[in-house]
């Protein structure tokens, strides 16, 4: 390929991510022969990431993530910043927004989806300033986070999720909030309040049955059941994203909401623990150009 028509890309790697080790030559080899230059970079600590695509802006045609869906969270200031459009390597545990993405776990052929060029734009969350590509959440999964180390995500995986998850329920007590947006105001007893603005998380479940991450609109819900055994039974609709049929469920969409609680709730986003309630939700359409299937 003649140089004028090749591109640039910096290659930012989490190390600390599921499959952070793995060997990466054969698939930077893939998408040199591709016609892209690619530098690599190792982080350390998320804050690093954004900082380092804004510096690097000006050198480079595309950024490729290699990681999670925490790591991808952690580039998303960055890559808004600077407008580069980003490439995705899913070497995480959970891996949802490649999901949402139809972004494949095989490298190879996720740079082969690089090598093509096409691209989408997609919405951006954010709750309390902080950007979340797939769900925001208040109450179970925050404590999932919270319960599930690093070194059993790396070494168990999705079962490290699932046992985890299990030993959550187990616990789980509601919680008294309040959720307000522009049509007004409910106060409910939750075990989870979620926010979402792409469909997959969790490992594959689903926020709502007809959820996109470029509809320009947040979906919510609150699961308002305190009898665990009545809960196992929705877990099938959330595999599908149709809990929303359920009494127990309540759903919504906007394209902002403020959640207030009775005491300060950690929030979840993206598998990582980033704010507090009070929170104030809101959705940046098509803030972020990324590498996916036509």
């Amino acid at each position: 390929m003649p140089p004028s028509s090749r591109r640039r890309a910096v290659m930012l790697i989490n190390p600390n991510s599921r499959r952070g080790t793995d060997t990466l030559d054969a698939v930077i080899a893939r998408l040199e022969r591709g016609g892209i230059d690619v530098s690599v970079e190792r982080f350390q600590t998320p804050a690093e990431v954004s900082i380092d695509i804004e510096r690097r802006q000006a050198e480079v045609d595309l950024v490729i993530v290699c990681g999670g869906d925490g790591t991808i969270n952690s580039a998303a200031k960055g890559i808004t910043a600077s407008g580069l459009p980003m490439g995705i390597m899913p070497m995480g545990t959970a891996n949802d927004l490649a999901r949402t993405l139809a972004i494949p776990d095989d490298l190879d052929a996720a740079a082969d989806i690089i090598l093509a060029g096409h691209t989408r734009r997609i919405d951006l969350g954010e709750v309390n300033g902080h950007p979340f590509f797939n769900v925001a959440s208040i109450g179970l999964s925050a404590d999932l986070a919270t319960s599930l180390s690093r070194e059993a995500k790396r070494r168990w995986g999705k079962l490290g999720y699932a046992l985890a998850a299990v030993k959550v329920l187990l616990k789980a007590r509601p919680f008294r909030a309040t959720i307000i947006n522009r049509s007004g105001e409910v106060s409910v007893k939750s075990l989870q309040i979620a926010v979402g603005n792409g469909r997959h998380y969790g490992g594959g479940t689903v926020v709502e049955a007809n959820a996109a991450i470029d509809d320009g609109h947040l979906d919510l819900y609150s699961l308002e059941q305190d009898n665990v055994f009545r809960l196992l039974l929705l877990l099938g609709a959330f595999r599908k994203g149709t809990h929303g049929a359920w009494g127990e469920v309540r759903t919504d969409k906007c394209v902002e909401f403020d959640i207030r609680t009775t005491r300060p709730m950690p929030i979840n986003t993206d598998g990582d623990l980033v704010t507090h309630t009070p929170a104030h939700f809101l959705i940046r359409p098509s803030a972020v150009l990324v590498f996916a299937r036509r």
